[in-house]
């Protein structure tokens, strides 16, 4: 197999559950080919560079085989290499994203009186401005 569909390999490499997931993130330009925009039947070859974004997460990934079947999670994993800027961007994308959830928020919601005041201090904040 020279060539395959990029929606059928996208499913076989389990980058997506289903095929019409893997062609709704293409329609929607989630899945780039070369850097460019593709259509969901283009065909794909061993060597070719893929941009996948996934929710935060943004793989860069070499084919290295293709499979028009759905396999094991293992054998899926042969057919692709995250490159290593990919692996290093993601990695730190994640720790900026767990840094920032470490800010102390409120256990409850401001009642009435609690409410008067960020009023109050509101106001006399534009009253600064």
């Amino acid at each position: 197999m020279a060539r395959l569909r990029l929606d059928k390999w996208l499913w076989a490499a389990r980058f997506f559950k289903t095929r019409s997931l893997a062609k709704g993130a293409i329609e929607g330009g989630k899945v780039q080919h070369e850097g460019q925009r593709v259509k969901v039947s283009k065909e794909i070859s061993v060597g070719d560079r893929l941009h996948i974004r996934q929710g935060w997460d943004e793989k860069e990934v070499l084919v290295k085989a293709l499979s028009d079947q759905r396999r094991s999670a293992s054998i899926a994993q042969t057919l692709y290499e995250e490159t290593v800027a990919s692996v290093e961007r993601r990695e730190r994308e994640a720790e900026a994203r767990r840094a920032a959830g470490r800010v102390a928020r409120p256990d409850h919601r401001p009642d009435k009186h609690e409410r008067r005041e960020i009023s109050r201090l509101r106001r006399q904040w534009d009253e600064i401005d």
